[in-house]
């Protein structure tokens, strides 16, 4: 079977697919005109979004794709076919997204930045840290990702609460409610964390409206999407004390533009979409079993409804 790689890291992921499946034909190249060429006669691909979405545009027609990314917004442009079997990329950024919250919640509970700024001045601080033993955090989307943040989070005694497309129960969360439901829980947490997909249903939630609904103390982490806050409220909802803080890893338009905001916000941090970068090792192996799969006319892992976006 021919597999097509289009991804930044080509060579990377050809070697470690060659590796693991030797009864693979693997195509790939950099160069945009190659890569159209052997899309043409190529049923299966593996690659980043963007990329594919390209060869899409060009008329090229798959019959199962698999994106390297766990969002997949630059497939479900208007216009693109959808005549294709599309799995997106899951079971892979559990540990290093709970790796990445649990910096900032913690970095968050010591102070850390405050801390800094103290060194900078040479002043002698001697505040005492705070533990995140009953904290409560509020995980907005409860899927794979979610899940494994949540389990993460758990060893260090915090209270974990959810948010799903419906009310559902589901460990280790002492609740998980449908969305409408998300302006009551924002005000009864210490930490929000967005982990929503890019959908209609998703976008502008965090609004001023449900920013003044926050605890003070509390801080809100997005790495989710950057459609879900409408950014102007939440620079504005920080300056008057709505919210303690927010880490924001995705932004509406990325790179973020020079005169944005965000870059000067009080109480606000960019991280540069830099929360759950892809291990090729662990997509080459999630790959290469959905391609068993695939092959054996099985379900897949990851499979994207194409009406709900996700």
């Amino acid at each position: 079977m021919r597999v097509l790689i289009a991804e930044q890291d080509h060579p990377l992921y050809a070697q470690l697919l060659r590796a693991a499946a030797p009864d693979l034909e693997v195509l790939t190249s950099g160069d945009s005109a190659e890569l159209s060429r052997l899309a043409a006669d190529c049923p299966v691909w593996l690659g980043q979004p963007d990329l594919l979405a390209t060869l899409l545009r060009q008329g090229h027609q798959p019959q199962w794709l698999q994106s390297t990314w766990a969002g997949i917004t630059p497939l479900l442009a208007e216009g693109l076919p959808r005549n294709y079997r599309l799995t997106r990329a899951v079971g892979i950024f559990g540990q290093v997204m709970a790796e990445f919250v649990l910096t900032y919640m913690l970095g968050h509970e010591r102070e850390v930045l405050a801390r800094l700024v103290s060194q900078v001045e040479r002043k002698w601080d001697n505040r005492l840290g705070q533990s995140l033993a009953g904290r409560k955090v509020l995980v907005v989307g409860t899927g794979d990702i979610g899940q494994s943040v949540a389990e993460f989070l758990l060893p260090f005694g915090v209270e974990l609460y959810g948010i799903a497309s419906s009310a559902r129960e589901q460990a280790p969360f002492i609740e998980v409610a449908a969305l409408d439901q998300l302006g009551r829980l924002v005000g009864e947490v210490d930490y929000v964390v967005n982990l929503l997909p890019n959908t209609p249903d998703t976008h502008d939630l965090y609004d001023a409206a449900l920013f003044k609904q926050f605890k003070p103390t509390a801080l809100f982490i997005n790495v989710g999407r950057g459609v879900a806050v409408v950014d102007a409220d939440l620079v504005e909802a920080l300056k008057e004390g709505h919210l303690a803080g927010a880490v924001i890893d995705v932004c509406r338009q990325e790179p973020l533009p020079q005169r944005h905001p965000f870059w000067t916000a009080w109480g606000l941090l960019l991280t540069g979409h830099s929360s759950a970068p892809t291990s090729p090792a662990k997509m080459v192996a999630l790959f290469v079993q959905n391609l068993r799969a695939y092959q054996a006319k099985q379900a897949l892992r990851g499979e994207v409804d194409f009406a709900r976006g996700y």
